[in-house]
């Protein structure tokens, strides 16, 4: 995956959805880890794939990894 920028997914929100930060910034509210592909692509990482967002050790997932997207 390219970039070595610092990946935060925080835990999912009360109404849903996980914000995704970069470098500190919000790129937005991902409701599916297809959402958070495309933020991740936005921001340059051209030839990003779910797959690579699952696997990558550079995003840290807070309050659940990738197949939580709901608060509990």
């Amino acid at each position: 995956m390219a970039g070595s920028l610092p990946i935060v997914i925080t835990p999912p929100s009360p109404t849903g959805g996980r914000r995704v930060r970069v470098d500190g910034e919000i790129l937005g509210l991902a409701m599916s880890l297809r959402d958070v592909v495309e933020f991740l692509r936005r921001a340059g990482m051209d030839d990003i794939t779910e797959e690579d967002v699952i696997l990558s050790g550079m995003i840290e997932w807070r309050g659940g990894g990738p197949d939580v997207w709901s608060a509990p």
